[in-house]
């Protein structure tokens, strides 16, 4: 299986390449500046540069762009709408890192952990930016995408404990009463789903075991 993962350089990209390396996939790293992953074969290319023909050899796309800078927070549905473009009518994968905020709180899916008066405010603009590209992604019917939320609080420097729980559209809580979860037990789920491809053109979430 051939995997290019955009944004290699980020630190979920890393641990994504890593983790897909180690389970013997076909890895490029697709990155703007000197490649930091471990992926050997490299793309140098800005993701709003890339052509269809660049996604051309690959079976799974990995969007694992992220934006912090307000003025930047548009880019998620930019990029991600790009790519769609790109692999549009393909049997191609697109699978993106996406974000907690879209969760629903309630069986009725009308209220959002986004929209919650708890939801700390200054991660509400990042949060609403990516509840807005997934927004956009549910009217893709012509690209094979997953959108996959991690819990909660997501944890650059958390163990790998090797395990996590898969949940859907809601927000679930991990058998310790917590939404938590390390980017590295998040990078294996995420490659369990480039391995598997169960969830086209579904959001699914990801939160420790």
């Amino acid at each position: 299986m051939k995997v290019a993962v955009i944004a290699a350089n980020g630190k979920q990209g890393q641990l994504i390449v890593k983790e897909a390396l180690g389970r013997g996939l076909d890895v490029t790293a697709i990155v703007r500046h000197e490649n930091k992953s471990e992926a050997k074969k490299v793309i140098q290319k800005d993701i709003l540069n890339l052509t269809a023909a660049d996604l051309a050899p690959f079976d799974v796309v990995v969007d694992a762009f992220g934006a912090y800078a307000p003025d930047l927070l548009p880019l998620h549905t930019k990029t991600s709408q790009h790519l769609c473009d790109l692999l549009s009518g393909t049997s191609k994968r697109l699978l993106i890192v996406g974000g907690a905020g879209s969760l629903y709180m309630n069986k009725e899916h009308t209220l959002q952990l986004v929209q919650t008066p708890d939801f700390p405010a200054e991660y509400r603009p990042l949060a609403q930016a990516q509840t807005d590209e997934l927004a956009q992604l549910r009217k893709r019917n012509d690209v094979n995408w997953t959108f996959v939320s991690p819990a909660a609080v997501f944890d650059p420097e958390g163990a790998r404990t090797g395990k996590y729980t898969l949940a859907g559209e809601e927000f679930t809580l991990s058998p310790q009463g917590d939404s938590v979860i390390s980017y590295a037990d998040y990078a294996i789920g995420f490659v369990d789903e480039i391995v598997k491809g169960a969830h086209l053109k579904q959001r699914i979430s990801l939160v420790r075991a």
